[in-house]
């Protein structure tokens, strides 16, 4: 295998303005200039809130000066000198240090970006994929081999549920034990020392909104010899996995941290011995599998982070007031933020301050036939939102998960997972004034009455 320890995705490359006539990896000034970055980036590491870890991470200039970076969309990169292509693929010299060598491998603005989101989530590395479920898979497929066992939460997205049911023990004979991840004698029982390899599960559940006990899961994961993989999917800036115990994150950026709808793409956040695992050139699953992500989806992707923090801030206040009204007007919501919700003050412990409960909330109209009632009337007569999966646009979006986003799904593994027939999950956006769209959901609340369908708890 080759050696990629100087591979490290932390602080990689100081951008040169123009390439030196030699690959001279021992330049004084070069050397001088790393210790530099080192020093200010350890300094940033004991950070506190995510956006100051962002503020804190090193800025790329461009080519020419240029205040946002440059897009390298180059498939692969030239040399000086011969030798250093064998240097390169013995894994002598890497990324850390300004050599590269194909695209797949590693780009300059996919580490951009890929440094951005280790700084946002507390890691030492960081490596950004071409989707959330790639970014899933990955990971999984690097920790854990043929004959080895997940433990994973029953409530998780349909897709993660559809690949540890049905595609690991057929194509990769891996098998899965589902828990519930409230139930810490369950988990700790369903964890087979030697066999478990992984406990995974969501900081902030799809679409239950069930909020996992970051510290003591990875208290008992790592009493048992796991590694404990969270998807934070659902709670970018509002948990702080890895603060709280957990070894490695998964995101889907296409979410919040896109937040356009337009982008697909995904983002394992870790150890940097784990990322330099995946992107090994003999058994890296990053590297062989090739779900690479395009340098100028990279590139846009880093333009919008900057923002990340304003935008979750009132995704989540919207979500909060509305959740509130909601459950004033009688309805059957679900919401973190709420008193009543079951982890409200597990969350209200774990969360990063001044960033709320998340941008999400659920309504239980006990039927889909309610649920898609009300989805039309938001949709079709007041303007509320969009019928539409995905989540964190500036728009909000509605879906009923039992038949879409969670049908991946059997009836039994749905019911273990509470999610009802009804369950309309709603990611709230920020588009329009805040009583605005509170008037529009009003209006088709009264049409509901009116029609004699409107469900409250």
């Amino acid at each position: 295998m080759a050696d990629t320890k100087s591979q490290g995705l932390v602080f990689p490359t100081i951008n040169s303005k123009k390439r030196a006539e030699h690959d001279d990896i021992d330049n004084e000034d070069y050397v001088a200039a790393k210790k530099s970055m080192l020093l200010s980036s350890a300094a940033a590491a004991a950070w506190e809130d995510p956006a100051a870890a962002l503020a804190s991470a090193r800025h790329e200039f461009g080519e020419h000066g240029g205040v946002n970076m440059s897009i390298e969309a180059s498939a692969t990169f030239t040399v000086m000198e011969p030798e250093t292509l064998r240097k390169m693929f013995s894994g002598e010299l890497g990324a850390d240090r300004d050599f590269f060598i194909y695209s797949r491998h590693f780009n300059p603005t996919v580490l951009n970006l890929s440094r951005q989101m280790a700084a946002l989530e507390g890691t030492e590395a960081a490596y950004c994929t071409s989707s959330g479920m790639s970014a899933i898979s990955s990971v999984l497929l690097q920790l854990v081999s043929s004959g080895e066992h997940i433990v994973a939460s029953r409530t998780v997205y349909g897709g993660t549920h559809a690949l540890m049911s049905h595609f690991f023990p057929r194509a990769c004979n891996i098998t899965t034990t589902f828990v519930d991840i409230n139930d810490m004698e369950m988990v700790r029982n369903a964890i087979e020392v030697g066999k478990t390899k992984v406990l995974y599960f969501e900081g902030m559940s799809n679409p239950t909104l069930t909020v996992a006990n970051i510290p003591e899961l990875s208290r008992i994961g790592h009493e048992k010899g796991v590694t404990v993989v969270v998807d934070n999917t659902f709670s970018p800036m509002v948990l702080s996995p890895v603060k709280l115990g957990a070894d490695v994150v998964v995101h889907s950026i296409s979410k919040f941290i896109s937040g356009g709808a337009d982008i697909i793409a995904g983002v394992v956040c870790g150890p940097a011995s784990l990322v330099n695992s995946m992107m090994d050139l003999h058994q890296g699953s990053l590297m062989l599998l090739g779900p690479t992500m395009n340098a100028k989806v990279a590139f846009e992707l880093s333009e919008r982070i900057p923002h990340l923090g304003l935008r979750m801030k009132e995704h989540c206040h919207r979500a909060m007031v509305y959740a509130q009204r909601m459950k004033k007007m009688g309805l059957k919501v679900i919401y973190p933020g709420l008193d009543d919700h079951p982890q409200h003050e597990l969350l209200k412990a774990m969360g990063n301050k001044d960033y709320g409960y998340g941008g999400l909330l659920c309504l239980d109209m006990g039927t889909e036939e309610r649920a898609n009632r009300l989805m039309n009337l938001l949709q079709n007569c007041t303007q509320f939102g969009f019928m539409a999966v995905s989540l964190g646009y500036y728009e909000t979006l509605m879906s009923c998960s039992g038949s879409s986003t969670s049908s991946e799904m059997n009836d039994e593994e749905k019911a273990l997972a509470g999610i009802s027939p009804g369950l309309v999950r709603m990611s709230i956006g920020y588009i329009g004034t805040l009583e605005q769209r509170w008037s529009q959901f009003e209006k088709a609340i009264s049409r509901m009455q009116e029609s004699g369908l409107l469900n409250k708890k």
